[in-house]
């Protein structure tokens, strides 16, 4: 990974394990996240679904400050301190949750997944993508009722680590965000009554 370049990340549960299994692990995924996450990349939509998740990251410059926030990577190279972010992410998170529930072992795949966002219409296209997964899933039929998803918090106007104003200006507004999820949804509502 690259610095000051935005990325799919998406993850896996394990077999057919699922990830979280009460919204305390959600909550908590969440505050790790924030933990490890934050000082090396801005989030800008996120998913969190029963057995895999998704995030749309930007990551930040390469400083010696980025490095110093994970401490003992100071000297490491930019790539290897973004991989020992998330593999802090997914150790510490697996710790908590095997703690919890009286497991052991891994529970995600083995290395996450990430993509380089690199159009203007992909990166438009995958926060779309992130926020109508659980649609996708089957486990809501509207954006608004999936409580572990980015979308309702850019309706709200709660203070959050999401990088909200941009990502709401990339869309001109919360009326052009709100419209471009409406107006996909609709083209995907029609796909299905096409593709009897």
């Amino acid at each position: 990974m690259q610095p000051e370049t935005f990325y799919h990340i998406f993850n896996h549960a394990n077999g057919a394990e699922n990830l979280f299994r009460r919204d305390e692990n959600y909550r908590y995924f969440l505050q790790q996240w924030a933990k490890y996450i934050t000082p090396v990349a801005g989030t800008y939509a996120y998913c969190l679904m029963p057995n895999h998740i998704h995030f749309l990251i930007r990551t930040h410059p390469q400083t010696s400050k980025v490095s110093e926030n994970l401490g003992g990577l100071k000297n490491q190279p930019f790539e290897k301190t973004l991989s020992q972010a998330f593999s802090n992410l997914f150790n510490s998170y697996t710790k908590a949750f095997n703690r919890m529930y009286d497991r052991r072992g891994s529970l995600f795949m083995q290395n996450f997944k990430r993509k380089e966002i690199t159009s203007d219409s992909y990166l438009t296209t995958i926060v779309n993508y992130i926020h109508r997964n659980p649609i996708h899933h089957g486990f809501c039929n509207h954006l608004e009722e999936w409580p572990h998803s980015s979308y309702t918090t850019f309706l709200g106007n709660k203070p959050t680590k999401i990088e909200k104003d941009y990502t709401l200006e990339w869309f001109n507004g919360k009326e052009g965000f709100i419209k471009y999820h409406r107006e996909q949804q609709l083209l995907y509502d029609i796909s299905l009554l096409i593709d009897f």
